[in-house]
């Protein structure tokens, strides 16, 4: 059985911001700053994740998106079939969307590592999360960079959509 076509490479392009973590320090020397990071599952991509990731890519000049590896989404507690997509897939969904610059993984539980490697300009989280609480705060105010909550789309999230299409007929 032959294997499918490759993609054009316009269809593709996007793919090139996906990175290796051990390569993500190098690639981000050539984008152009303020770097603005974030982090997250990203499991199914909604409305909501994209107003964020629009309003995160307006803080700077780049936007680095540290996906969860699968196995580090496991340990969040969001369901024993979570994610839904795998961490390939996530990423390149990830990297379609305009707003992002760059993509890597992180296996840990939380970005610690992954924003100290880094060292982005400007730390975002959504407007749920308590930015004083997380250690990722006080490591990228120690170095005179910035940490912002972004305010949370209400009414989307993939918990939600999850439970509504397990629901529907």
């Amino acid at each position: 059985m032959p294997s499918a076509p490759s993609p054009p490479p316009a269809l593709s392009h996007f793919t090139e911001k996906i990175v290796a973590r051990a390569q993500a320090a190098q690639r981000l020397a050539a984008l152009p700053r303020p770097l603005v990071f974030t982090n997250g599952v990203f499991d199914v991509l909604h409305r909501g994740h994209a107003t964020y990731l629009a309003a995160a890519r307006a803080l700077g000049a780049s936007l680095v998106v540290g996906l969860n590896t699968d196995a580090s989404a496991r340990r969040l507690g969001k369901g024993p079939n979570r994610p839904l997509n795998n961490q390939e897939d996530r990423a390149v969904m990830m990297a379609s969307m305009e707003a992002v610059s760059l993509v890597t993984w992180f296996d840990e539980d939380t970005p610690l590592a992954l924003v100290d490697e880094l060292r982005p300009d400007i730390l975002v989280k959504g407007g749920d999360y308590d930015m004083r609480t997380l250690a990722e705060t006080a490591l990228v105010e120690s170095y005179g960079g910035k940490a912002l909550a972004l305010a949370f789309v209400d009414g989307y999230s993939t918990t939600a959509l999850v439970q509504k299409i397990r629901q529907a007929p």
